[in-house]
């Protein structure tokens, strides 16, 4: 059953210039693309720098305005919904950002960070129950829930990606955006993110959305792999077809520029 349908996306970022900044031109930053996610699968998205490949993730979250097209989630159309309509499917799709760092506000405790979410979505939940929730989710992605009282600078990448794991959990979601999610990572921490990621969406029916610019990575946790260039899906296929039989140029290119994935 899908999850989520993409059709025929298009998000454009307008080019201005002179005086007046007039419109003279557009950025096709996601052009014409269109993909399905069967529910508890992982989807690869794979592509340069640039590609347009995280500006999907974010559109399909509404962070991004689309310029056109159609994003059914369990077969609602989500784009022309309000904020207001969107909040409730809001805890059901979440994002896992590229940089374990930057997305942790570093003034706050990690049990405040992870409990955030808690509060806006689950205003009826007690500070115990809230508590409890956080303990558990910390424990879920491999932390002792004694760290919650610690600071995201005291803890390593690894750590700190799992931290925004753990944050993303927090509402339950059914589809989870990895955004560049171990990229920014070393290869031997990579492969931890990954195996847990494969470890949470088999305990939780997750459904995954993982962009990475490295084929290599993404071959050992798809089910499905879309190789973007400039915009547009290139090409489109199983994972094991991918990586034993590529069609595109492109994606005989992306192959052989990576080393091995440990």
């Amino acid at each position: 059953m899908a999850l989520l349908e993409v059709q025929n996306l298009r998000t454009y970022f307008p080019v201005r210039s002179g005086v007046l900044r007039r419109h003279v031109d557009d950025i096709k930053a996601v052009d014409d693309v269109s993909f399905t996610i069967e529910e508890g699968t992982t989807v690869g998205l794979v592509g340069e720098s640039g590609s347009g490949k995280s500006t999907i993730g974010k559109t399909i979250l509404k962070l991004v305005p689309a310029t056109g097209g159609s994003v059914l989630f369990r077969g609602q159309e989500i784009l022309p919904m309000s904020e207001g309509e969107f909040r409730p499917l809001r805890r059901e799709m979440q994002m896992i950002f590229q940089d374990p760092f930057g997305s942790l506000n570093p003034r706050h405790p990690v049990r405040q960070i992870v409990g955030e979410a808690l509060e806006i979505h689950f205003p009826k939940m007690t500070r115990g129950e809230r508590a409890d929730r956080v303990a558990e989710l910390l424990r879920q992605v491999g932390l002792q829930p004694e760290m919650g009282t610690r600071y995201p600078h005291e803890f390593s990448g690894g750590q700190r990606q799992r931290i925004g794991i753990a944050r993303a959990l927090a509402v339950k979601p059914r589809f989870i955006v990895c955004d560049e999610a171990v990229s920014a990572l070393d290869v031997s921490v990579q492969a931890q993110i990954v195996n847990l990621l494969q470890d949470l969406q088999e305990e939780l029916g997750l459904t995954y959305l993982f962009i990475a610019h490295d084929l290599a990575v993404v071959e050992h946790i798809s089910d499905h792999v879309l190789v973007m260039h400039r915009g547009k899906i290139v090409e489109s296929a199983p994972a094991e077809a991918i990586y034993q039989s590529p069609q595109h140029e492109y994606t005989r290119k992306l192959l052989s520029a990576v080393p091995s994935f440990g």
